[in-house]
């Protein structure tokens, strides 16, 4: 589920409880502007004549609109003063570049090095984690309804998102900004796991677990070039251009989050891309036969 209504951590929680507030003063308003049309033409006369007088349109149109704004302002701003006033340090720092059209993540390695990553960001549950939000070409937006609210990603400038998940799931987010013809397919997951889970994976993470009886694929996935823009951890592949693929395997879904992971739609994706996503950076591999493309699709698919 993809919802600001249905919080799964604290700021989330804060911006869920203040969206009920205002639908309520929304629907409050709704009635008192309703009822006062109704008796505008329906009234009495001495009621409709004190509707269209002075007094009634200051205070309808001036000490009304001021005083509810006011209100709500209030309301939100007391709500949200932990989000705006944040001067304690995160557990976790992680950096998230808006690409066209996929999220590259960058963890941090126990080295003091950047792990790569792409499309799909894993946190500890109950930690709270910075996002350090860049982007590499046009305004971007990310955004994790079920987490937080949304953050640009402006071009020349590094914004933070603060987001913690008080429960372990799979929270789905998205590009909240127009960034150009794939931008409606340009989403990702948040997998939340217990932190014991997390230090464990991340250290595993640095050296990708590679399958057994896939030493062609790798051989044409290096023959073909595709190393140059895709970076897989202990190969010579250290490409930067496109998504890293160290895990790619083991993710859930892939194109950012376009389409489920297999087999079958590495596949689809590798040769037949424009299909899948529809003005993707990445060019169609037509020069594979379909045995090799099965060969550089389980290669892919044993990296975990």
């Amino acid at each position: 589920m993809q919802s600001a209504l249905a919080p799964g951590g604290e700021e989330a929680g804060r911006i869920a409880f203040l969206t009920w507030i205002l639908f309520a003063g929304a629907g409050a308003i709704l009635l008192v502007v309703a009822g006062s049309l109704v008796m505008a033409m329906r009234g009495p006369e001495r009621l409709r004549q004190a509707l269209g007088g002075e007094r009634a349109i200051r205070l309808g149109g001036i000490v009304f609109p001021v005083v509810t704004l006011a209100i709500l302002l209030g309301c939100g701003v007391w709500l949200m003063r932990e989000s705006l006033a944040l001067g304690r340090p995160a557990a976790l720092r992680i950096e998230v570049t808006g690409e066209r059209w996929w999220w590259r993540i960058s963890y941090p390695g126990s080295d003091g090095s950047l792990l790569a990553d792409a499309n799909e960001l894993r946190i500890p549950v109950g930690r709270e984690i910075d996002l350090v939000l860049h982007t590499a070409d046009v305004i971007h937006s990310f955004w994790v309804p079920n987490l937080g609210g949304k953050l640009d990603m402006i071009p020349g400038r590094t914004n933070t998102l603060r987001i913690k998940a008080d429960r372990p799931g799979i929270y789905r987010g998205q590009c909240a900004e127009y960034c150009g013809g794939a931008h409606a397919l340009m989403a990702l997951e948040i997998h939340a796991v217990a932190p014991d889970e997390f230090d464990a994976w991340l250290i595993s993470t640095q050296a990708p677990r590679l399958g057994e009886g896939i030493a062609r694929g790798q051989g044409l996935f290096q023959a073909a070039g595709c190393g140059a823009c895709h970076g897989i951890r202990g190969t010579p592949a250290a490409g930067t251009i496109g998504p890293d693929l160290s895990r790619v395997g083991g993710r859930r879904f892939l194109a950012a989050a376009t389409i489920p992971n297999s087999t079958e739609n590495l596949v689809r994706f590798i040769s037949r891309g424009q299909s899948v996503k529809p003005g993707n950076l990445m060019p169609e591999f037509r020069i594979f036969s379909d045995e090799e493309l099965d060969a550089v699709a389980a290669y892919l698919s044993s990296l975990k």
